[in-house]
């Protein structure tokens, strides 16, 4: 008994001692960008545009882009993935074409990010003539999302226990109906989860991107939202350089002066992007839960 007891607290102090390093990985990390960014990062730094060949650049286009990327991914791949899960969790039947579904998002979700953007650059950007954009990038980080938030999704809703549904099905509510009005609800705080883990994927991504979005950030006019023109900023159709994209294309082939301090300065404000993002996206899913379930 005495010898249970010892490697019982054994493996609780190995676990708090793994669960800590983890967590000094993470703030070392963390703490070193933005130790060596944040002194960079000024006003004039977030809304001027980047010069190619003398200090002083900003990111101001290269935010709008990866912010406008992520909003279109999502607008693309949430509806998809929202289905699908409701389908493999409340609908699908055990069988080989369930089977199937399941492994193909599987291997979805383990195909490299580089094979994706090739994929996505074959055939859209080459064969269908989209060229280098951002419709063709937000294709590519679809693919990305539509494994993570399907599973996710999926889970989510099995995880609401079965008696919900049977107490719809009992008061007279249609199997949809109880999905969307008693399941869901309950399910939300897991699916918001969901939607952050695959934004910050979306939001980090690099290599799918050079193939698709592209390397450059033509410059655009804020002031016209004519989704039509060239310079709006809401054109799907002009190539669109992210943070990550800009970070890599800086340490790799930057030949400003002040290189170091821009790829520093934007590594910060990327991360200081996916923070607020995180917190803001879960701060919303507790107050929809308690809206929609009425909890206190």
């Amino acid at each position: 008994m005495k010898n249970t007891k010892f490697q019982n607290n054994v493996a609780m102090e190995i676990i708090k001692l793994i669960a800590a390093m983890v967590v000094l990985i993470l703030v070392f990390l963390l703490g070193k960008i933005l130790i060596s960014g944040v002194p960079h990062i000024s006003w004039k730094f977030l809304v001027t545009p980047s010069k190619a060949f003398t200090a002083g650049g900003g990111i101001s286009v290269r935010i709008f882009n990866s912010f406008y990327l992520l909003i279109l991914t999502l607008l693309i791949s949430f509806p998809i993935s929202l289905g699908a899960g409701i389908y493999l969790a409340k609908y699908a039947a055990k069988n080989k074409i369930t089977s199937l579904i399941r492994m193909v998002i599987e291997i979805l979700s383990s195909l490299p990010s580089v094979v994706v953007g090739l994929f996505v650059f074959l055939v859209c950007v080459v064969q269908m003539q989209i060229g280098f954009s951002i419709l063709a990038g937000a294709i590519a980080l679809t693919f990305f999302n539509l494994p993570l938030l399907t599973r996710n999704i999926e889970e989510s809703i099995k995880a609401v226990p079965n008696l919900q549904l049977e107490g719809g099905l009992a008061l007279g509510l249609s199997k949809w109906k109880t999905i969307t009005k008693i399941i869901l609800p309950e399910a939300l705080p897991g699916i918001i989860t969901g939607v952050i883990l695959s934004a910050g994927r979306v939001f980090g991504e690099a290599a799918a991107l050079i193939y698709t979005a592209g390397q450059s950030a033509p410059a655009v006019d804020f002031t016209n939202w004519n989704i039509f023109d060239e310079t709006s900023p809401l054109n799907l159709m002009r190539p669109a350089e992210t943070l990550a994209v800009h970070i890599w294309k800086i340490n790799s082939e930057g030949i400003m002066p002040d290189a170091n301090a821009i790829s520093a300065g934007t590594s910060a404000v990327l991360i200081i992007a996916i923070l607020i993002f995180n917190l803001s996206a879960r701060y919303l899913g507790n107050y929809l839960y308690r809206k929609l379930t009425s909890a206190r």
